[in-house]
């Protein structure tokens, strides 16, 4: 029913005749007019009614609704098991399960209510406000006022009070405070005298808390970050964020520091129609141990940071561009604050044309060197990197054919420069036999130009080439084909495909040729069967080869297994321009492999291997294992080297560690982790180390707790490489995320 809500003075003259001898009804309808001094109202003005009873008293100029009352007004809904509406005051009055809904979606129950007749305005016994993300604000009394809560003595929590039975629960934090002021709004929650409880226990203080209450995030400050390094003593993280504007934000932070000044640091994000970019500045002024071979005196306060951003733009469907940047005041200052482990820093930018058949780039890249050992001047400048492809259907014999044009300039401040040009043309058939076989035939052609200068400041002799001019004509053919066998085994399916490749290539000019892309070569699964199995453009293999091997697949239910072997066997008496210890050097290559098994989602376990032709000697021996649920697992990693390779090849140095992960749940929501990645190698596998064969590079040790709204967690970590000012030693970080306040 709709009850007009007039003004005071018109309520007599309006509603009295009308209710004269009325008693009790199930509901009522009621126009209103009167004299001359009545204004008309629009539906905004109205206040409906729905009741199973709705009584008035003429004398009192009161209405009384019970049973499942529902009134609103203006997009403000009351629900209660009794409501009094006294006119003459314009009060409303309710009682017994009383839910006041705002027009934001914001939800307040409480025991009595007190509202004028606009029905935003009023006071609210033991009061509790479901917000519109479902967390919670409650307080003994509470207003609203223009439809602003203002509660005393309040607590806010964005955890479930009811477990998964319907059962009341403690949430594991909540926020009390001497005054809370909720905006619906503006979606934002202010505090006064605020105080963070973890577990029913006071812990942290925030006199200025503010947070907003939906998915949108609101400036503010975030939760303090609290931890303890070796390196720089005790730290204190405080950090503010920013949003300036629905698609734009910023984050700054200072991070205080018992044994170092302080660190800056400052984040910015945007979201654009056709991109983003994300920028990040760090900075401080503080000693520093001298790495670089520069003038700075140890242990001199001089400004260190470090700069770093990313951003693409997709302008159409097809052409993008994208650039990243990093760079480091010194060699050592990402180590020294833990913000990242690289030894070396990328920086890149890209134009890139992406079309049903075709691709176009334009590249280019630099490197900063974090190596304290390596010269700045010897890191290369890529600039620019030139690549297009074009894909077409071949015609009268069938296949595709892919062209390409590329170009790279390689330039060094204080070492060799290499520019690079070549084009080629590539064409592959793939064909169905009628007895089941694929069938992939290849032939590729290309002619290449170098142009190289300074080569003798390159160390490693076979990397260097011919100063000067240079040019090469590279041709290989291919033919692959497999053999697929299908059929049932160990209560699944089985598939069994033997695989043989030929490959035939003219005599290749190499090692005149500079090597700037092909250095770090090594006899693998993945690249067995490749047309060229060194990595790159620059060293092509040539002669004629024949590689063999089959794949073996098993697939049931809850259990799959995929194992593949082979080996390749060169049909020429030249000698390899492969490195010996590459696996490829001799006529007959190692044998490679690759074993993968799985049980359900609780065990995967990958194994790849390489085998000496000659005694069987395992020479690449790399194991992953996963085994557990997301709660409780334990992750293995082991991978050694073992290729006798001399030192004077730096990109192929052997090496052996192990690093081994896991957590394992104790209770509902508590958890233990741990890791740890021990260097194995010793002089055996590398003469240049120093290492006994058992060197610890980190451990880590920790216990974490998560639920619903809450993560918390407590690691201890330890470095045992020093590296300039980055010490060896511990360091512990704590770390408390709460659902809505920031993390």
């Amino acid at each position: 029913m709709n009850i007009p809500a007039t003004h005071t003075f018109l309520s007599r003259f309006l509603l009295v005749p009308i209710f004269i001898g009325c008693g009790s009804v199930s509901s009522f309808a009621f126009a209103e007019t009167g004299p001359s001094t009545a204004v008309s109202q629009t539906a905004s003005d109205q206040i409906e009614f729905d009741a199973a009873v709705v009584e008035y008293d003429s004398n009192t100029e009161t209405v009384t609704a019970t049973g499942n009352v529902i009134v609103s007004r203006d997009g403000y809904t009351l629900r209660a098991a009794n409501i009094i509406w006294d006119r003459k005051s314009g009060r409303v009055f309710a009682e017994g399960a009383i839910r006041a809904i705002g027009p934001e979606g914001d939800v307040a129950y409480g025991d009595k209510i007190e509202l004028t007749d606009a029905l935003k305005d009023g006071v609210i016994d033991n009061l509790l406000v479901v917000l519109a993300d479902e967390s919670r604000l409650a307080a003994k009394r509470g207003g609203r006022k223009d439809g602003i809560y203002t509660l005393d003595y309040a607590a806010y929590t964005a955890c479930k009070v009811l477990d998964a039975e319907g059962c009341p629960k403690k949430p594991s934090w909540e926020v009390k405070a001497v005054k809370v002021v909720y905006d619906p709004s503006k979606k934002r929650v202010v505090y006064k005298g605020a105080r963070i409880e973890l577990f029913g226990l006071p812990v942290i203080p925030l006199p200025f808390l503010s947070h907003p209450v939906d998915a949108k995030a609101g400036s503010g400050f975030l939760v303090p970050g609290i931890g303890f390094s070796r390196n720089n003593g005790a730290e204190l993280e405080q950090s503010y964020y920013w949003r300036l504007s629905e698609n734009r934000d910023a984050t700054a932070a200072i991070t205080a520091f018992s044994g170092a000044a302080p660190l800056g640091r400052l984040n910015f994000r945007t979201l654009e129609k056709n991109g983003a970019i994300d920028l990040s500045a760090y900075g401080t002024y503080s000693n520093r141990i001298n790495t670089g071979g520069t003038s700075t005196p140890v242990g001199a306060d001089v400004f260190r940071g470090y700069l770093e951003g990313a951003g693409k733009f997709q302008l159409d469907p097809n052409w993008s561009i994208s650039a990243s940047g990093r760079y480091a005041s010194d060699r050592t200052f990402l180590r020294r604050y833990d913000i990242s482990r690289d030894d070396r820093l990328r920086s890149t930018f890209a134009a890139e044309r992406i079309g049903d058949n075709s691709y176009f780039s334009l590249a280019g890249w630099a490197v900063q060197t974090l190596r304290v050992s390596d010269r700045q001047g010897l890191t290369p400048i890529a600039l620019p990197e030139l690549d297009y492809r074009l894909r077409l259907d071949a015609p009268i014999v069938g296949g595709t054919i892919q062209l390409q044009a590329n170009s790279l300039a390689i330039s060094r401040t204080e070492g060799q420069d290499t520019q690079r040009a070549f084009s080629s043309a590539k064409w592959d058939l793939r064909k169905i036999t009628a007895l089941g076989q694929e069938l992939t035939l290849t032939a590729l052609a290309r002619g290449d130009v170098y142009h190289s200068d300074e080569n003798a400041s390159t160390l490693t002799a076979i990397y260097r080439g011919d100063s000067g001019w240079q040019h090469r004509a590279i041709f290989a053919t291919a033919a692959d084909i497999k053999w697929p066998f299908v059929g049932k085994a160990f209560g699944g399916t089985q598939i069994l495909t033997p695989r043989v490749q030929m490959v035939a290539a003219p005599s290749i000019s190499n090692l005149n040729i500079p090597n700037e892309d092909s250095r770090a070569v090594d006899l693998e699964d993945s690249n067995l069967f490749a047309l060229n199995r060194f990595p790159g453009y620059d060293r092509f293999e040539d002669d004629l080869r024949i590689t063999y091997g089959f794949d073996w697949a098993l697939r049931k239910s809850d259990f799959s297994a995929d194992i593949n072997l082979g080996q390749s066997y060169r049909l020429s008496d030249r000698g390899s321009i492969f490195p010996d210890g590459t696996g490829l050097s001799d006529k007959a290559s190692d044998i490679v492999g690759r074993s993968e098994f799985r049980f359900k989602d609780l065990v995967k376990l990958t194994h790849r291997f390489r085998l000496d032709k000659d005694n069987l000697l395992i020479r690449r021996n790399e194991v992953d294992a996963t085994i557990g649920s997301r709660g409780t697992y334990v992750q293995a990693g082991y991978l050694k080297l073992n290729r006798n390779i001399g030192p004077t090849l730096e990109d192929l140095t052997d090496r052996e560690e192990i690093r081994l992960a896991g957590r394992v749940r104790v209770a509902r929501f508590w958890s233990v982790f741990g890791s740890t990645i021990v260097d194995l190698t010793d002089t055996a596998e590398d003469p240049t180390s120093i290492s006994d064969g058992f060197d610890p590079i980190r451990h880590r040790l920790g216990i974490a707790y998560d639920d619903d709204c809450l993560s918390l967690s407590l690691a201890w970590r330890r470095d045992y490489q020093p590296v300039g000012d980055s010490q060896r030693g511990n360091s512990f970080l704590f770390r408390l995320a709460f659902r809505n306040l920031g993390v």
